[in-house]
């Protein structure tokens, strides 16, 4: 009934979807295996895309050939470029979307895509042989051969559902868990734990009073995730957010079900997300503030289905419901369904490779939530590394794998294999060493090529990567022979509060001054604007940002390059580090665990010293 694949993606959320796109734009055989086709690519959470940090890696996934970015521009309700006040390392674009669009889009690009077939049924145990996966085996009982396997099991890996004192199983509400490939990945010798994440309550949006809530406006600009040219909402055309807050009558409410709390009466066993905690945990952890924000998204463009961005919780549902219509604008709301925290199992991610395969098992890749991330962003890129190795390994290519000066992407799984993780992992630009270099704006310049040469970025996108780095370099070498004169500056130096210029300079110089940027320049020097011509505004805020921030840049190019000495220093998989008496015990049994590929990646392991990586050198001969 089914031919031997080269590549089998099991789970159809973010991670599975770019997992199976990526195999299979790069000419493999692929299955997709899911519990329900109905939630392909289903927004399990908040309706939004990107984020501080987590745009940059959906725009990263979009250089690289990935599809997160396209589907995301074609179910834009509102587009927000984060952080506009800071400089360029630090922006981050945020979509909010459609959540039926978007995954009814995402279905329609796997369906276009060729060399996918579509399975629906749980997948309860693996084929192993000799320490490499064969296939699955699904609950029906049928045995589906491959020479990769994917696992993408996001919140199912035995998914309990907690709703004040009420549990039941499940991977998403209203969703039944998957069981079976715990318990034998652990026969295995792999390692596994628990977390928990959580969700808020959906509310009918025509029972609120939006008058006493702050309106949040999308940009008046919409940039998108994608480099492609493809239609992105209007600006005029956005809907927009809305902002409230609790009180301190809304605090007392929720504490009155603490008692029922799953979290506090010690139900849920498993670390939840740090940095996107349930109102429970915010009012106590943070019991000096008298008030907590508030997002009110709406779902989509047809639907009064809103998103209480801020409000997660696992509280009874009566106190849920009590407390929220103490909320200014929430004084009359109706539920859709409650909030809910949902348990389930991870694998620490210390035990993958680079490649995020497993190193008990060949040709076994894990990505996503079951390595012990959350967001959607977090686990797209997952998928899509997986995917690319997967279909490497199928063909016996060599893998691919992106350094932390590389990209986010590359940050994200270094931090995973080398330091793990025991609460929900998300993405911080202070993550990333080099975040003036990995930008957002750039990522096509950084990617698009590493993407065309391994298979998956198309001929389209290079052509576009390559007309932009020559408009780019004509820009700039126009700007510094450009001479600018007092009369020419002295409109736009007035408006800006910048001082006259004593003498001509030329453009780039000028483009240096705080507050003065190319676009306005553009603007007022007429001579500069017939030399420039048409230009796309994507060229020309590179152009700016390459002329202001050059000095950093060349920092960080200096710094990498110090750093990619120890980089491409490798250690001989056989090192017996028991021999290093030296070092720490902690230090031999990080290393012996992890074993690192390189010298460099010891130095990031956790609890391995710099002293430790000196000793590790003269072991090593170097």
């Amino acid at each position: 009934m089914f031919p031997e694949y080269d590549v089998i993606v099991v789970g159809a959320g973010h991670a599975g979807c770019e997992a199976a796109a990526a195999a299979a734009n790069m000419g493999s055989k692929v299955l997709l295996v899911t519990m329900n086709m109905h939630t392909i690519a289903q927004m399990s959470c908040n309706p939004a895309m990107g984020g501080i940090a987590k745009g940059q890696i959906v725009r990263e996934i979009d250089a690289l050939g990935g599809y997160s970015g396209i589907v995301s521009d074609l179910s834009t309700i509102q587009f927000r470029m984060l952080n506009k006040s800071k400089g360029p390392g630090m922006w981050s674009p945020r979509s909010q979307n459609d959540r039926e669009l978007f995954a009814n889009t995402w279905r329609e690009k796997l369906e276009q895509t060729q060399n996918i077939d579509f399975w629906q049924d749980m997948v309860k145990g693996l084929i192993v042989s000799r320490g490499t996966i064969k296939g699955i085996v699904t609950g029906m009982g049928q045995e589906i051969r491959s020479k990769c396997v994917v696992l993408t099991n996001g919140t199912f890996l035995n998914g309990v559902i907690h709703i004040g004192e009420k549990q039941f199983g499940g991977g998403r509400i209203g969703e039944k868990g998957a069981t079976g490939i715990t318990e034998q990945l652990v026969e295995l010798g792999f390692d596994s734990a628990r977390l928990k994440t959580g969700t808020p309550p959906r509310i009918d949006g025509r029972s609120l009073d939006y008058s006493k809530m702050e309106v949040q406006n999308g940009d008046d600009e919409v940039v998108g995730f994608s480099y492609l040219p493809i239609k992105k909402v209007k600006p005029k055309d956005q809907r927009c957010c809305w902002i409230t807050y609790t009180s301190p009558e809304v605090h007392e409410i929720l504490k009155t079900g603490f008692e029922q709390s799953p979290m506090y009466q010690g139900r849920i066993k498993g670390s939840g997300p740090r940095y996107c905690p349930s109102i429970e945990d915010k009012i106590n952890r943070f019991a000096e503030r008298d008030r907590h924000q508030l997002f009110v998204e709406p779902e989509g463009w047809n639907t009064v289905e809103i998103y209480v961005n801020g409000f997660s919780t696992s509280l009874p549902e009566e106190v849920q419901f009590k407390a929220l219509r103490r909320v200014a604008g929430f004084e009359n709301c109706k539920f859709f369904r409650p909030g809910y925290a949902i348990e389930y199992d991870y694998f620490p991610p210390t035990q993958l490779k680079f490649t995020l395969e497993t190193k008990l098992i060949a040709n076994l890749f894990f990505a996503g939530q079951i390595n012990g991330t959350t967001g959607y962003e977090e686990a797209a890129c997952q998928g899509l590394m997986a995917g690319i190795n997967a279909s490497r390994n199928a063909k016996e290519e060599e893998p691919f794998v992106l350094k932390r000066s590389d990209a986010y992407i590359g940050v994200l799984i270094d931090d995973l294999i080398n330091k793990g993780t025991d609460e929900p992992y998300r993405m911080f630009t202070s993550r990333a060493e080099y975040r003036t270099l990995l930008r957002q704006d750039n990522a096509d310049l950084r990617l698009t090529r590493l993407g065309f040469d391994i298979g998956l970025a198309s001929h389209e996108r290079l052509t576009l990567v390559t007309e932009k780095e020559t408009n780019v370099a004509r820009i700039k070498k126009l700007l510094t022979e450009f001479t600018v004169d007092r009369d020419m500056a002295a409109g736009l130096l007035a408006s800006n509060n910048s001082p006259d210029l004593n003498e001509k300079i030329r453009a780039t110089k000028l483009l240096l001054r705080p507050g003065i940027g190319l676009k306005d320049m553009i603007l007022a020097i007429p001579s500069l604007n017939e030399a420039i011509g048409d230009a796309d505004p994507m060229v020309l805020e590179q152009v700016e940002i390459q002329v202001k921030y050059d000095v950093y840049i060349e920092k960080e190019h200096e710094l990498v390059t110090k750093m990619s000495g120890l980089e491409e220093l490798l250690i001989p998989e056989s090192f017996n580090y028991d021999k290093l008496s030296a070092i720490s015990t902690e230090a031999r049994q990080k290393l012996s665990k992890i074993k690192p590929r390189t010298l460099g990646q010891a130095s990031r392991i956790s609890g391995v010293n710099p002293s430790d990586v000196q000793i590790l050198m003269v072991f090593m001969g170097r």
